[in-house]
């Protein structure tokens, strides 16, 4: 039986970000080398009526060195006003440059961001090490009742 802890990696890519700020650019990349596919997962909070919200995902060579991040293509993805509490989702099956970035765009009224998780998957080798923002992880096949 395949192990998602042993066979994915997550990452948080950014932390809560206040409702006010306009385009939230996470500071550190995710680098994909050794893993086939990214799946960004922006959690949001309340969002105020006639905000105008959207996420997308950029792509670069060597994280902004000599190659700027730059959008790919159909990544965009709207996010109403009547979201709150929702996720948005973007899946990246092998993207054509190393690094990757959600960027979180805020153009009007607030709305609140409660933080980006990105799951790394179809690792070259497993078990995969977890990032430094895991706390721990667990894998239990059908667990009897009782104390946890």
């Amino acid at each position: 039986m395949k192990k998602f802890i042993n066979g994915n990696k997550v990452i948080r890519h950014s932390n809560a970000v206040a409702a006010g700020s306009t385009d939230i650019t996470p500071s550190g990349a995710i680098d994909t080398k050794g893993f086939r596919r990214a799946t960004f997962i922006a959690e949001f909070g309340a969002i105020v009526s006639g905000a105008v919200t959207g996420v997308r995902v950029q792509q670069s060579d060597d994280n902004a060195v000599a190659d700027d991040y730059t959008d790919l293509t159909g990544t965009a993805l709207a996010v109403a006003d009547d979201d709150d509490n929702g996720v948005a989702i973007v899946e990246i099956l092998e993207p054509q440059k190393r690094y990757l970035k959600m960027i979180v765009d805020r153009a009007t009224q607030n709305a609140t961001l409660e933080g980006i998780t990105v799951i790394l998957s179809e690792p070259d080798s497993e078990p995969v090490t977890q990032d430094a923002t895991v706390l721990g992880s667990e894998f239990h096949q059908s667990p009897a009742e009782g104390t946890a």
